[in-house]
């Protein structure tokens, strides 16, 4: 290949000799570009989902080839945000495919220097002991007046933004079974 060739082949050379100045066809296609085919085209099945950024829940389309994730895209028919993601959004593939996601539980005990890896069943078990001797601790039976209070102050919830209203609905009454009273939810969808 000559130095005329090869000069041709320059990406720009090619744009201005092709008649195509501004590279929305022919000038902007290489043979690797020509090979390239969209993951979106390559999947088993589109499933509907909701960013889980924020609290505006943006619809997404999640393209799913052998039961994993290959693409996430806006969903255009998403009344909310109508095919369009923020840039978080836009990567929250990298949520379940990231090679560093972590899918086991890991606890690290008080003044512990070492993650230690929990079965599902220890780590509940643990959470619902503490959930019940933190109960326990700040239970309020009655006030001073001996009027009655059945009450804990030392559990509380804020709900997360991307909680839906029936999710919050469980919530509240889970939260009030347990005694607590400062309970609050942001759902938006």
């Amino acid at each position: 290949m000559g130095i005329g060739e090869r000069f041709a082949a320059w990406p720009v050379v090619r744009q201005l000799l092709s008649g195509d100045p501004h590279a929305l066809g022919a000038a902007a296609r290489s043979p690797r570009s020509a090979a390239l085919t969209p993951r979106t085209t390559t999947a088993d099945r589109v499933v509907p989902s909701i960013c889980p950024y924020c609290a505006v829940g943006c619809g997404q389309r999640v393209y799913v080839k052998d039961e994993r994730v290959v693409q996430i895209e806006g969903d255009p028919d998403s009344p909310i945000s109508r095919g369009r993601l923020c840039p978080k959004g836009s990567a929250t593939r990298q949520l379940v495919t990231s090679p560093s996601r972590e899918t086991k539980i890991k606890y690290r005990r008080p003044y512990g220097t070492q993650w230690e890896e929990l079965s599902l069943e220890q780590a509940m078990d643990m959470i619902a002991d503490r959930v019940i001797a933190t109960r326990h601790a700040g239970w309020q039976d009655v006030d001073e007046d001996g009027k009655p209070l059945r009450r804990t102050m030392s559990i509380a919830h804020l709900g997360g933004a991307t909680l839906d209203n029936e999710e919050n609905y469980l919530l509240k009454k889970l939260y009030t079974a347990l005694g607590a009273i400062q309970i609050e939810n942001q759902a938006r969808i």
